[in-house]
């Protein structure tokens, strides 16, 4: 059996930066334990595999998977598999509002410019979850205490995928941070599923910022577009958002510490995103391939 694939790299105009993603066009043949097998031999992020959706009002459905699980939701996936899918005819290539059916329910989708295309997800809705001890998070991200910004909680932040938001100083101590898998792994001991640990510092353009998830099988990910919806939330929750042109649209600068600079635009609807925040990007196309599997899976 030959499938066809395309990688592209998300939240970035640059190729070999952002976050690359591999898109299968046609997966109505493979069943889920398929799908994570393949996840596990391509080794990005992310892999995600489009199939018609059955949702009303739904133009694709879209399944992601980690190397190690199934996500119910993931931003650079949800904007590579729209990016996909208009470039495939899944949806009309002058479509410029469309829906993804994800796990986690609808997901609306944005183009801003049919030239040059900045894509944006609507983010699900975001909820805050449990506060943790400062000092300890900060030692199972390799910091010190006094590292960390005075007076702001390291709490976690969901639209689907639990997040632990640790706030520090500046992006020189976000690049000194070297997360302590076995650390993390007591800390979040108690959690009903693994969390995604999230260390950024508030900078004038918006925040920069790194993402761990040993747990999920990423060491370190370029760009978490699903933590930037509840990023932008926590920021405004605390202060620490930028205010300049109103702070209605701001930038989450990840990935440079690796090497794969990732530009996560934010964009607050209503006052202080009362009415949703969108999370924006670009993609960067760079192979079209076939994988061939043996026999009918």
């Amino acid at each position: 059996m030959d499938l066809s694939y395309q990688v592209v790299d998300v939240f970035t105009r640059t190729a070999l930066e952002g976050n690359p993603l591999a898109v299968f066009t046609d997966a109505q043949a493979l069943d889920a334990p398929t799908m994570q097998r393949i996840a596990r031999e391509l080794n990005l992020a992310e892999t995600a595999f489009l199939l018609p959706s059955t949702r009303e009002g739904c133009a694709v459905r879209v399944r992601i998977f980690t190397p190690a699980k199934e996500m119910i939701f993931a931003g650079h996936p949800t904007i590579g598999s729209a990016y996909v899918a208009r470039e495939s005819g899944f949806v009309d290539r002058d479509a410029m509002e469309f829906v993804l059916d994800e796990l986690v329910g609808p997901v609306p989708i944005r183009i801003e410019s049919n030239t040059d295309p900045l894509l944006w997800l609507r983010t699900p809705p975001i909820s805050k979850g449990n506060r943790f001890e400062s000092a300890q998070c900060a030692r199972a991200v390799g910091l010190q205490p006094e590292d960390l910004l005075p007076g702001i909680p390291c709490e976690v932040w969901t639209a689907g995928n639990p997040i632990l938001f640790v706030a520090v100083r500046d992006e020189a101590t976000v690049d000194r941070a070297e997360p302590d898998t076995a650390a993390l792994r007591a800390l979040y001991a108690g959690e009903a599923e693994p969390l995604c640990t999230f260390v950024f510092a508030p900078v004038a353009a918006g925040a920069y910022s790194r993402m761990f998830a040993p747990e999920l099988g990423v060491v370190e990910d370029p760009a978490t577009g699903s933590a930037t919806g509840p990023l932008a939330a926590y920021m405004i929750e605390y202060g620490l958002a930028p205010t300049t042109a109103g702070g209605a649209r701001f930038i989450s600068e990840q990935g440079v510490k690796i090497g794969r600079r990732s530009e996560l635009h934010i964009r607050l609807i209503g006052e202080r995103g009362k009415d949703g925040i969108e999370v924006g990007g670009y993609v960067a196309p760079i192979t079209r391939a076939t994988m061939t599997l043996p026999g009918r899976q």
